[in-house]
């Protein structure tokens, strides 16, 4: 029963909840926090931002599925990390920020790092936002942080300790074992019936799958997957949102890809007489229209009720996790064998069409994403910002499996690429290749990052499209008839800036220069910043 400051005590205690790594900037305000983390064994990782140590934690909990755990100080530090907080709330992501506080606001005024209410800012991109007004409060809050996380409740968390707390002496938490508890939501047995019936009838199934049908299942790596054995029995056509790629093998011949927002996929949606629909809310940025375009009764899984209320036109919601749904369906339906109307043609001529309007749509993106694909290994984590890239490859750029491509999707927040990627390669290790891909506008929101990849020592590969502008955005201004303004800035020269950093730089004049450049950088000591240019097809 060591009695510590209780900063130290948090290091400990995150330690013991599996936390081998933390994102952040030390300050005056949150030093107790770092007393503790190397006799803990937590390495720290320097941001030269808190908005990058807030994405990188983003990124190590999508490569990991841990909680990715950030420390920052008392009032800016806190608001610089609340657009990754926001990014994390709306995809969904188990971010846990710690920051220190003050104790009195009310009273004193002019407090270095002073805020009306610091608290209540962060609870309005967090799932929740707490004070711990004593090392007990700490404790508890910290359990029920992880304990949620482990439950399923996945959105970021804030928890703030005041400054003289945390350098106050005080007990560890008493050496009870943390429950964990049971993170499968099991499916309602008369749901599951309901459902069976309906889909034993129909003759055009269609099955929808989101980022919640991609998670982890929760009884770990080694569950069978029940999905692979639903698809094989049922033989479905699918469609995934974008987080939900990877869900489905690509050879899969009734597969439709993440082309939802295409406007004539409600078409297709339309000649369905079964829709199931598995861990999407169908959001706005899923669709990119008002309805989904069903004409038929529409059956909804997820496993949150705020999803579930959305009035989208389900006749049957289903409150369950995606594994244990279709666990309860292969039982169901049994031996039953499936015969339906939709054919590989048809599904093959609509994804080129589209294919070609995204080509359309974007010119030269296309060839770039297909070299890319190409040469990178199939186990690549990409990490990819706001940019037209990206908005082009995850139409087209099937991937292998779930969770290997990862967005700022919902919020959209530009400079997310580069230090998720970077906290994506140390969650994941040096075995797995991991890769940025960041427009030129957005990449200079966290250039700095560059530093604590090159610190790092970082094997990461950092795409940049160049483009000259903000593409997308004069795209959009023209179509809505404005003059477009404000949409070319002055880049730098980025062979010098990486050269300033001490990493490696190409700017291939071919695909193929292209295709070289990215395996020489998925050997290197360090990272390399790769600049693409729409010349590569020229």
């Amino acid at each position: 029963m060591t009695e510590r400051p209780l900063g130290a005590q948090i290091a400990h205690m995150l330690a013991d909840r599996g936390v081998d790594t933390v994102f952040g900037v030390p300050g005056v305000h949150n030093i107790e926090l770092y007393r503790g983390i190397e006799q803990a064994g937590i390495s720290h990782v320097l941001a030269r931002h808190e908005q990058g140590a807030g994405f990188m934690a983003d990124g190590y909990a999508r490569a990991t599925g841990k909680p990715g755990v950030a420390f920052v100080i008392t009032g800016p530090g806190l608001t610089n990390i609340m657009t990754p907080l926001g990014q994390a709330y709306s995809d969904n992501i188990p971010v846990l920020a710690i920051s220190s506080c003050l104790d009195e606001t009310l009273l004193t005024k002019g407090q270095l790092h002073q805020m009306k209410d610091q608290r209540l800012a962060a609870e309005t991109v967090c799932e929740w936002s707490a004070e711990a007004r004593s090392a007990d409060a700490a404790y508890r809050l910290f359990d029920r942080a992880f304990r949620q996380v482990f439950l399923g409740q996945t959105r970021p968390k804030h928890i703030q300790v005041p400054v003289p707390l945390l350098q106050k002496p005080c007990p560890p938490p008493d050496d009870r074992e943390f429950a964990r508890g049971e993170a499968r939501i099991l499916p309602d047995p008369m749901n599951v019936k309901t459902a069976a019936h309906r889909l034993q009838k129909a003759r055009r199934p269609l099955l929808i799958l989101g980022g919640g049908a991609a998670g982890a299942d929760p009884r770990g790596v080694d569950a069978p997957n029940h999905l692979t054995g639903f698809i094989d029995t049922v033989r479905p056509a699918v469609f995934t949102t974008y987080a939900g790629r990877g869900t489905v093998a690509p050879d899969y011949p009734l597969l439709f890809g993440s082309t939802l927002a295409r406007p004539d996929s409600a078409d297709i949606v339309a000649e369905a007489d079964f829709v199931l629909v598995v861990g999407s809310r169908l959001s706005e940025v899923d669709l990119w229209r008002p309805r989904l375009g069903h004409t038929v009764p529409m059956i909804r899984v997820d496993i949150s009720d705020m999803a579930l209320a959305d009035p989208v036109g389900a006749f049957l919601n289903i409150r369950a996790d995606a594994h244990s749904f279709f666990e309860a369906m292969r039982t169901e339906l049994g031996g039953a064998s499936f015969d339906n109307d939709w054919k590989p043609d048809e599904i093959a001529s609509a994804r080129a069409r589209w294919r070609a309007q995204v080509d359309a749509d974007r010119p030269g993106i296309v060839p770039v994403c297909d070299a890319l694909r190409d040469c990178l290994p199939q186990d690549t984590i990409i990490y990819s910002d706001m940019t037209q890239f990206a908005y082009v490859a995850k139409e087209i750029w099937d991937l292998a499996k779930p969770g290997l491509w990862h967005h700022p999707f919902g919020f959209g927040t530009l400079g997310y690429a580069l230090p998720a990627a970077i906290g994506g390669k140390v969650g994941a290790g040096p075995g797995t290749p991991v890769v940025a891909i960041a427009g030129d506008y957005g990449f200079q929101y966290t250039l700095q990052e560059l530093g604590t990849a090159a610190e790092l020592g970082l094997t990461l590969p950092i795409l940049l499209w160049d483009n000259g502008m903000l593409k997308e955005i004069e795209a959009s201004m023209a179509r809505s008839q404005i003059a477009p303004i404000a949409v070319q800035a002055r880049n730098p020269d980025f062979g010098t800036l990486a050269a300033a950093y001490g990493i490696g730089y190409a700017c291939p004049a071919s695909l193929a220069d292209l295709s070289s450049a990215v395996q020489s950088a998925l050997t290197a000591d360090g990272p390399t910043l790769i600049r693409m240019t729409p010349a590569l097809v020229a």
